[in-house]
């Protein structure tokens, strides 16, 4: 898969609607496209999950508003990058209106440009699905920073595409989401979207 000349970017229009479970499953096939210190690179995504402003697996919770959590109440279309367990950045992007606090995060895109510079953020020396398979994994690979939180997704470093990928609907599979069984009956919420087939969703189990 190669760049498209008639791609199209996303424009805020796409985050700020209300529903961010939809907006989870309409951001597989998208583009994630990065360019950082001059190096360009893009995936396209294939694992995500949706967090609502009620769900108790998210950080947002209760209306817990926090220094951390800012972005989560910003506009649709705010990155809110955090630190997961002390070790891995992930990346989200705030969804609906302002103060309505919900994001999607990105779990896994396959690559499609910088392949090599991909490789050698995450120091693997063959193309596997190791370079972005997993939240971790993906912010390395496409190199966004913990200090992009905050930030549009609309910059020139940072922006999403439509280049037509998106996958066929008998190709979606719906499941729970990965890591929140603190959340009770929220952690069995079907919030977590991927590609079947694809060798670049991650491996972990829903809960």
């Amino acid at each position: 898969m190669g760049v498209l000349m008639d791609a199209l970017k996303l424009t805020p229009a796409f985050f700020l609607r209300e529903d961010v479970v939809q907006i989870a499953r309409d951001l597989l096939g998208m583009v994630l496209v990065t360019e950082f210190d001059g190096q360009r690179t893009a995936g396209r995504i294939v694992e995500t999950e949706a967090y609502a402003a009620m769900d108790k697996a998210s950080h947002s919770h209760s209306n817990r508003r926090t220094n951390r959590t800012e972005p989560m109440f910003r506009v649709g279309g705010t990155a809110y990058v955090y630190r997961c367990y002390g070790i891995h950045h992930l990346f989200n992007i705030s969804t609906n209106a302002a103060d309505v606090a919900e994001a999607v995060l990105i779990r896994g895109v396959e690559p499609l440009e910088g392949i090599e510079i991909m490789q050698q953020r995450r120091s693997l020396p063959t193309i596997s699905p190791k370079i972005s398979a997993g939240p971790g994994n993906v912010t390395v690979a496409l190199g966004i920073p913990g200090s992009y939180t905050r930030n549009d997704v609309f910059s020139d470093t940072l922006w999403f595409e439509d280049r037509g990928l998106k996958p066929l609907p008998e190709e979606v599979v719906v499941g729970t989401r990965v890591g929140v069984a603190y959340a009770e009956e929220d952690a069995y919420l079907p919030y977590r979207f991927w590609i079947q087939g694809s060798h670049w969703v991650s491996k972990a189990k829903g809960l």
